[in-house]
């Protein structure tokens, strides 16, 4: 019975970190093909970029809809029905032949996919305690952690020996194990509330009641507009390595791992500060940090001295920072709401993907051949956050705990 009890816990798991992994998976294996997809396409590596700032503004959107969903019809038929879209969009990417369509069907992949990434969360609260909460999503970290790191040399591979559309095959194949996984062991964790309301008026009082909390405001655009620097390096890396320094679709899924794997690792020693510093703390010093890199990051393409192990170390050291800020500045946005906190947590994350969706795209517009693009919008972003955290009142309403923390780091990493 306990041996039962265990297997059916690691397949929950197991299927909720997978759910969690669908962000940075479509996100991460299609990077190193980006030369590949613009001479396939007949177009500018800069408007494939744009398919990336879509599928931002696709789980920006998402993250909305499915929110009020899940409370609606329970957690499993949304789920179905996402990732049916999920499935046939990244058929749709597989098939196309123009950058315009793939930026469309990008769209809907993520419009479908997001609502894993809603659901894994929400599932967590529904089936375990809330005692062993902080557990499961240090559990889930594992799970997740995975992804960022394997999806862009995977991509790499596929796209070198099988072709770009072979990635999205390869996802649709993912989605449909993951269907699969949730027909035979991920039970039905919330029953359907009819009495929810779906009305537009309703769901916009509730977020508007969110928003108007101060503490909320202040911590969920600082940490968006900090995170923006990393969908302005997601969007401009595969540019600046495969075209300016001319590294393989191999090499740069392993550039991409070990910047991946910093931020990663900094959220792990970020937990460890917690028992010293508060997140208040932890959050002005990273940015502070942050900040001071992103001047010699972009001084570095201003002035062309630029060179690729000083431009990975510079990132590396960029993005780890984010480590620290994402999770508690977002922790602290969430720590005033206890009872509306999935309002809170959609709306947190609309803000943020759309923050980080405008920031790629602009990566986009200002292409100029250079790094600067990226680069200089990277710098922008912390410097910027840096300005409304110190400009901002300091007084809080509620400390985050431990377990928001926790939450918003597998949060992160699932939008790597």
């Amino acid at each position: 019975m306990v041996n039962n009890a265990r297997q059916s816990h690691f397949h929950i798991i197991l299927i909720l970190g997978l759910l969690s992994s669908i962000g940075p998976l479509s996100i991460d294996m299609y990077l190193p093909a980006f030369p590949i997809i613009a001479k396939d396409l007949n177009t500018p590596v800069s408007s494939v970029m744009l398919s990336l700032s879509s599928f931002f503004i696709g789980i920006s959107f998402g993250q909305l809809i499915y929110g009020p969903l899940l409370e609606r019809y329970g957690r499993k038929k949304p789920l179905y029905a996402g990732l049916f879209i999920y499935a046939i969009s990244s058929i749709a990417c597989a098939t196309t032949y123009t950058v315009d369509t793939l930026v469309a069907f990008r769209f809907f992949q993520a419009l479908g996919g997001c609502v894993g990434m809603v659901a894994s969360r929400a599932m967590v609260r529904d089936l375990f305690e809330v005692k062993d909460n902080a557990k499961i999503f240090s559990t889930l970290m594992l799970v997740v952690a995975v992804s960022p790191i394997i999806a862009p040399t995977l991509g790499g591979y596929l796209s070198t020996y099988f072709g770009w559309r072979s990635i999205f095959l390869v996802l649709m194949a993912v989605i449909i194990l993951i269907i699969a996984g949730i027909y035979f062991f991920l039970p039905e964790s919330k029953k359907p509330d009819p009495t929810y309301s779906l009305k537009p008026s309703s769901i916009l009082k509730s977020f508007g009641s969110v928003i108007r909390n101060p503490q909320f405001a202040m911590y969920t655009f600082t940490a968006a507009v900090a995170y923006a620097g990393l969908y302005a390096y997601i969007s401009g890396s595969p540019f600046v390595f495969m075209v300016l320094f001319n590294v393989t679709e191999q090499q740069y899924g392993w550039i991409f791992a070990i910047v991946a794997a910093g931020l990663i690792g900094a959220t792990q020693f970020n937990t460890l500060l917690l028992k010293k510093f508060s997140s208040q703390q932890i959050v002005q010093t990273a940015l502070f940090t942050q900040t001071i890199i992103g001047v010699v990051l972009v001084s570095t393409s201003i002035f062309d001295i630029n060179e690729l192990y000083s431009t990975v170390t510079l990132i590396f050291l960029f993005l780890s920072c984010q480590g620290f800020i994402f999770p508690n500045a977002s922790a602290l946005s969430m720590a005033p709401f206890a009872h509306n906190a999935g309002s809170a947590s959609a709306l947190m994350g609309f803000i943020q993907m759309s923050i980080g969706a405008m920031m790629s795209a602009v990566v986009s517009i200002l292409q100029n051949g250079t790094s600067l693009p990226m680069t200089g919008v990277m710098a922008l972003c912390s410097f910027t956050a840096s300005l409304m955290l110190a400009f901002s009142s300091k007084r809080l309403l509620k400390k985050a705990s431990k377990q928001l923390v926790e939450e918003e780091e597998v949060e992160m990493i699932s939008t790597i």
